[in-house]
């Protein structure tokens, strides 16, 4: 991490204060948020990891304390570690919008439950890519395994099925029911109600410890993706951070379109799958960021295009 400790303090005073606007002015009131608002927010937060790309290129020594790192290599590690971790929150919100479904829950709710999500991928991610950098700087072998682990889910990922969503199978929605009493419904948007005396949780905390552990399985798939283009906590952390913070505006610009990408997964396996490969072959050979980036965006771009110039021929193809 770098040893500046006043641009963590700053950078966390930016994430807070990002969030309560979110919060406390954005998202005042339960209501659904429009295309065009979603859409302006999201190039808002693209906007916002621009700048900061532009100020690790400008003073990336003095932020990270890595003298012997040029800056614009970190540059490129930050916006391919973005790139990556944005592309899988695509696939990842189309999980999102089936949990919604399944659970019928108004959209005018969406966005709350997405904030408190995020909150908590947010601690949740920080502790992974802490975790996952140590272990790998200690036990270097562990970088072989974080790479035969991206082949199989790469692999996964080249299955023309997509697995159905059922959250109340879930282990962690039957170990809510069992815990909790909930009520049949949302009352009236919030987590917990009170009935008779007693105090119900609601159905929309099931969607949110739903959404929460479907999130760190996500991050199980992205941090060693991410991790594979660069081992420096500062690249992984910022990047990760960034990309979720964009997460529920990427949702409502993308919810009326997920469909058509039907086959980003595919493009996803390729990208995830090409990481993996990087981390094995990381001992004889260290692929370039610039190629690494160059590459991604290529196959990301072909997926996306071939997913529109190809309408899917039924509703359960993925």
């Amino acid at each position: 991490m770098p040893a500046n400790w006043l641009f963590w303090l700053l950078f966390h005073v930016f994430i807070a204060v990002a969030l309560a606007l979110d919060l406390g002015v954005m998202g005042r009131g339960a209501r659904s948020v429009g295309y065009r608002e979603a859409l302006a927010r999201t190039a808002a937060w693209v906007a916002a990891a621009a700048i900061f790309a532009v100020l690790i290129f400008h003073f990336g020594h003095s932020i990270t304390g890595h003298a012997n790192r040029p800056n614009g290599v970190m540059t490129l590690e930050f916006v391919t570690g973005y790139l990556v971790e944005e592309a899988l929150s695509v696939d990842n919100l189309f999980v999102f919008l089936l949990i919604f479904r399944y659970f019928r829950v108004p959209d005018e709710l969406h966005h709350k439950v997405l904030f408190w999500g995020i909150v908590g991928a947010l601690a949740f991610r920080a502790i992974f890519i802490l975790s996952g950098v140590a272990l790998i700087n200690r036990f270097h072998w562990i970088i072989y395994a974080f790479g035969a682990f991206l082949l199989y889910v790469g692999a996964r990922l080249l299955r023309p099925e997509r697995a159905a969503v059922e959250p109340a199978k879930s282990w962690v929605v039957r170990a809510a029911s069992r815990r909790l009493q909930i009520a049949p419904n949302f009352g009236d948007g919030g987590f917990w109600v009170m009935r008779d005396g007693r105090r119900l949780a609601t159905q929309l905390l099931l969607v949110l410890l739903v959404v929460e552990t479907t999130d760190v399985l996500f991050a199980t798939d992205s941090i060693p993706a991410v991790i594979a283009i660069s081992r420096d906590p500062f690249i992984v952390y910022t990047s990760n951070v960034f990309a979720i913070l964009g997460l529920r505006s990427l949702y409502f610009a993308l919810a009326g379109m997920m469909e058509t990408f039907h086959l980003l997964h595919y493009g996803l396996a390729v990208v995830i799958m090409a990481m993996g490969v990087k981390m094995l072959a990381s001992h004889w050979f260290e692929v370039p960021v610039v190629l690494a980036l160059g590459f991604i965006v290529l196959v990301l771009a072909v997926s996306v295009g071939l997913s529109v110039a190809i309408p899917r021929r039924n509703p359960s193809e993925s």
